[in-house]
């Protein structure tokens, strides 16, 4: 079993600037993430959201933004799995989120990668780890949803 990293990949049927749109632009992706976000998707940029998923309205987050490359790869960091509000995580290695698009017949090919995992304190690193997992499989299917609907 891989302790350092998560993959998953499924067929999107919608065309690559429609599921570009819904992953780059911070309005869209919070809609189908359950995030709320305060800026947008810039590289370099330090985007804080407040949680929308419900019974986590109370937990905020944050996404580093790390690259931007239109209309295939976004990338950010994050500190997986931070629900506790009462632990500050700040000092815990984030892992890296990647999003990778590729046209295919029948439409986009998402491709889903997070990986870091491995450096964050071990009891924590394997929770999110397990958690993150089953997390993008539901996330796997809200973006499906998302960009399907008109």
């Amino acid at each position: 079993m891989n302790t350092d990293s998560i993959e998953k990949r499924t067929v999107l049927a919608a065309p690559l600037a429609r599921v570009w749109r819904a992953i780059s632009d911070s309005r869209e992706f919070g809609e189908w993430f359950r995030m709320e976000f305060e800026g947008p998707f810039c590289e370099g940029a330090r985007v804080r959201g407040r949680i929308t998923y419900p019974g986590y309205e109370h937990l905020s987050g944050e996404l580093v933004i790390e690259r931007v490359v239109p209309p295939s790869y976004l990338s950010y960091r994050w500190h997986p799995h931070a629900v506790d509000p009462k632990r500050d995580y700040s000092h815990e290695p984030m892992t890296l989120v990647e999003f990778e698009l590729k046209e295919v017949p029948g439409g986009t090919e998402l491709t889903i990668r997070e990986s870091g995992f491995a450096a964050i304190p071990a009891g924590r690193g394997l929770e999110a780890l397990r958690m993150n997992t089953g997390g993008w499989d539901e996330q796997l299917q809200n973006v499906s949803r998302y960009v399907a609907s008109p």
